[in-house]
């Protein structure tokens, strides 16, 4: 029952309209290539259970952030997870999800993209204002459920419609839209739009960078994401991590059969709206004018679905998108006040911080806003193309210093921080460039440079992982190396060791509430109804004027004993993963 929760956790954490949409218009634009995004998971989902977890129990940390301060000592690397936490937020969480379901809304109610932004925020602000993270809390499973039942349900009623496999196979490769631009073939699908494995100068998605470049990213997410990993922590035992681990890979090969190819179908139903080049012709349709794959999705459900199962689809999937907006809201806000804010003033009161959190909660929604423009026309207008490449230019030294700090027991503090300085510096600069020069439309030349439109970014996951780990091995070797007795149970060598740890991490200075510096606290405000309204909005129902109190949390797993029963069942089933996971590679390569 417990694997049942994490692994069913594990892939709710992942599912959400940003997932639909992306993945199935990824999937009407190049084929089932992309479907790769999600069967790679199967491989890093065993590494956590087998590798990673074990590190994090015998470290005895429950967040991230925590085991990078216990390995390694100081705080400016926790400050700059921090930081990249909030980046990595705005660009591939807030403002793709914001962008997904005003997407929805538009489709299937024909208002301005815009329009329905403003209309799914205020939603947003009323439900997570009114329901609070309780709501979050008890609706998630039940939204899960019924959004992946819709989506099963809309795949065969889709399959049947283009006569399953064989029929969709016949009617995808002529799915050509009626207006198409002189002198080109962008209007004709791919002609390998049915193999997995593309070449690896030429394809869309090469086959190194899926096989390689996308495990750097897959291992960011799933192994070192405190989102993620804190649903394994929560087991009782090493095997029901496992469990869940495993059930979570096997779940990941669903999406290519409910997601991707009903995109595909999507495409070769609807070849004039979701296979649009005619760049003034997508204008009209979607608002973009490099393409409208995005839409494919939400287009299938408007037509296809009854009108009972539509209705309740879109609820589903805009109730799904706005528990997610509040959990990244909350999760953002958290980590700004406690994390950078709380630190520059360590004498805030709690209804400082409260105030603080709900402001910056605003100046995320504004700068998500600003970027959606970008999101509808960066990577030829595919969603998910653009939460992956601005992934590969960010994550990739989060998974060198987590891979290194497990695996190397000679990386020490400067190494870590100047490694991830240097690939944020890269990184960043890649990015820019990125949406500096925009892909061209169909029939335009392109004038990118070659670093843009040479090096696939999955590509530049792999150069970007290589260049941290030798900037942290360089600095790391050029100073002193930690303590022997600081590293007991930190590493992958030693995550047995019985020998007693000094930890890096010294005493917290504790902020003092007697003396805070607020000029004045709740009690010294008249008791107005605009001052009652103003603390309900804020989270605050009474006075407290003290300084925010620390956040503790506690994890089920304290030991790396297995039942040897249960531990063999977790092997078995993990063997048995792969084989099927290898084998659907090898039969769609």
């Amino acid at each position: 029952c417990m694997c049942l929760q994490i692994g069913a956790s594990l892939m709710s954490s992942n599912v959400g309209s940003g997932l639909f949409i992306g993945l199935a218009g990824t999937g009407a634009a190049g084929g089932i290539a992309v479907g790769g995004f999600e069967w790679n998971a199967a491989w890093v989902l065993v590494a956590l259970g087998w590798i990673f977890i074990p590190v994090y129990i015998s470290a005895g940390v429950v967040t991230m952030p925590e085991y990078l301060a216990k390995r390694f000592g100081g705080q400016r690397i926790r400050i700059y997870m921090s930081v990249l936490s909030l980046i990595l937020y705005i660009f591939t969480k807030i403002s793709t999800d914001i962008f997904s379901g005003a997407l929805f809304i538009q489709v299937s109610l024909g208002w301005d993209l815009y329009l329905s932004t403003g209309i799914l925020l205020v939603v947003t602000a009323a439900y997570t204002v009114a329901g609070g993270l309780a709501a979050v809390i008890y609706t998630d499973a039940l939204q899960t459920v019924i959004m992946v039942g819709g989506a099963f349900a809309l795949m065969f009623i889709a399959f049947s419609k283009v006569g399953w496999y064989e029929g969709l196979m016949t009617q995808y490769m002529s799915a050509v839209p009626s207006v198409t631009v002189a002198n080109t073939t962008c209007h004709l699908p791919r002609s390998d739009a049915f193999r997995m494995f593309r070449d690896p100068v030429s394809g869309d998605i090469p086959w190194p960078g899926l096989v390689f470049g996308l495990t750097v990213l897959a291992t960011w997410v799933w192994c070192t994401d405190q989102v993620i990993v804190q649903r394994s922590l929560s087991a009782k035992s090493l095997s029901h991590a496992k469990g869940g681990s495993v059930l979570g890979g096997y779940l990941k090969l669903l999406p290519m059969f409910f997601i991707v190819m009903p995109g595909m179908i999507s495409r070769a139903l609807f070849p004039d709206e979701i296979g649009c080049v005619d760049p003034a012709v997508c204008k009209r349709v979607c608002g973009a004018s490099v393409g409208c794959s995005n839409i494919a999705y939400p287009k299938l459900v408007i037509e296809l679905m009854p009108m009972g199962l539509r209705g309740l689809m879109l609820a589903v999937m805009l109730a799904a998108l706005m528990s997610s907006l509040t959990s990244i809201f909350n999760s953002s806000s958290t980590l700004f006040t406690l994390d950078l804010y709380h630190r520059a003033r360590p004498k805030a009161s709690e209804m400082e911080l409260m105030i603080v959190g709900r402001v910056f909660i605003l100046v995320l929604v504004c700068v998500s806003l600003l970027w959606i423009p970008v999101i509808q026309t960066a990577n030829s207008g595919q969603l998910f193309d653009y939460i992956q490449s601005v992934t590969s230019f960010l994550a990739p030294p989060i998974t060198a210093v987590f891979m290194m700090a497990i695996f190397w027991p000679r990386a020490n503090e400067q190494g870590a921080f100047w490694g991830l300085m240097s690939g944020l510096v890269v990184g960043l600069i890649r990015m820019v460039l990125e949406f500096s020069y925009l892909a061209p439309s169909c029939g335009q030349p392109d004038h990118r440079p070659a670093l843009l439109a040479d090096v696939h970014y999955l590509y530049f996951a792999l150069i970007l992982l290589a260049l941290t780990c030798l900037v942290i091995a360089a600095v790391s070797l050029a100073t002193a190396p930690i303590p022997k007795e600081n590293l007991h149970r930190l590493t992958w060598w030693s995550r047995y060791s019985q020998e007693p740890r000094v930890d890096l991490t010294g005493p917290q200075i504790p902020s003092d509430p007697v003396n805070s510096d607020v000029s004045c606290d709740s009690d010294c405000l008249p008791d107005s109804w605009w001052r009652k309204a103003a603390l309900r909005l804020c989270g605050l129902t009474g006075a407290n004027s003290g300084s925010a109190p620390p956040v503790t949390e506690t994890s089920g797993l304290n030991s790396l004993q297995e039942n040897p029963f249960w531990r063999r069942v977790c092997n078995i089933n993990a063997l048995l993963l792969l084989t099927i996971n290898v084998f659907l590679w090898g039969f769609f390569a």
